[in-house]
């Protein structure tokens, strides 16, 4: 059991942090930074692509496409698949977030909709684990690019949160 819990603290943090670099990013550059499921975000030419179980790309996006393509759209961090067992799911099926050059979240880019919720979840579903928390984690994206991991049970189940 302290396994899966290392393993799923493990990818929300990696998951909350990728928001907090692309935020103050997009604040300090001034240009559009997104954040993407990318299935090949271990490759140089890594783009956006799959799903947040293949991993995800945080990069530059100069020309706010979603797509990384061009000098200079670089990769600002890229992030493996999730440990064995550990499942990302955004909850509307989104596959991005982007920021503007202000910081703040830039909403549905071209009619797709933007990533506001995401479980992160394990074979135990949402259940009880020690120490109060839950087997399970909801990162939540504020439309101005704010996220927060709730790992309270009830709070998850109170927000409609489920895992597969």
């Amino acid at each position: 059991e302290f396994t899966q819990n290392s393993r799923l603290t493990g990818t929300s943090n990696d998951l909350l942090s990728s928001f907090q670099l692309a935020r103050s990013e997009s604040a300090r550059s001034k240009s559009n930074i997104t954040i993407c499921a990318s299935d090949n975000s271990l490759d140089a030419a890594a783009n956006c692509g799959g799903t947040f179980n293949d991993g995800w790309i945080i990069f530059v996006d100069l020309d706010g496409d979603l797509n990384r393509a061009g000098a200079g759209e670089n990769i600002l961090r890229a992030h493996a698949a999730p440990a064995a067992g550990v499942s990302v799911l955004p909850e509307n099926g989104a596959t991005y977030f982007a920021f503007a050059g202000t910081g703040l979240g830039r909403g549905d880019v071209g009619g797709v909709p933007a990533l506001s919720t995401v479980m992160i979840c394990d074979g135990r579903g949402v259940d009880d684990a020690p120490g109060g928390r839950a087997t399970a984690r909801r990162l939540v994206a504020t439309a101005i690019g704010r996220a927060t991991i709730i790992s309270d049970k009830a709070q998850i189940l109170a927000a409609g949160g489920a895992c597969p």
